[in-house]
């Protein structure tokens, strides 16, 4: 599936229908440069799963956790990883476990891990457009 967006709060919308159809132990992974809409579609993500904390980029963090909505929502950004294995070293299985949904930004920095992952790859247009197209389960980009 393919959709504009024209502002963050559109692509926010749009994660946020998407979070209503999530369930405990679902995989988002996002593909998309730097500036394109990952956090802005996160933010909806949390809305639509009943977050209540203010969502920022775990950049330096490498993953935010948010506790308050119906699943947890653990948000990381694989940006500063060089491989799958680093993610499993900081407990990738252990944030499976937990029940919640993981949001995986700069997915393709550990592509192997992610397998069965719902793909949102977002594509800045110009510098409001946004084309995101969403791959279901286990379908590739």
């Amino acid at each position: 599936m393919e959709y504009l967006t024209s502002s963050p709060e559109q692509t926010e919308l749009l994660g946020q229908r998407l979070a209503e159809t999530l369930a405990a132990g679902d995989i988002v992974a996002f593909y998309g440069g730097l500036g394109a809409g990952k956090t802005a579609f996160t933010r909806g993500l949390a809305r639509g799963l009943g977050c209540t904390e203010a969502v920022t980029s775990p950049t330096y963090t490498i993953v935010n956790e948010y506790l308050t909505g119906r699943l947890p929502l653990f948000h990381f950004d694989l940006y500063r990883l060089s491989s799958e294995d680093e993610l499993f070293e900081i407990g990738w299985e252990d944030y499976l476990a937990r029940g919640g949904v993981c949001a995986v930004e700069w997915s393709e920095n550990a592509a192997a891990a992610l397998t069965g992952a719902t793909a949102v790859k977002i594509e800045s247009l110009d510098d409001n457009t946004r084309k995101i197209s969403i791959f279901p389960q286990g379908r590739a980009l």
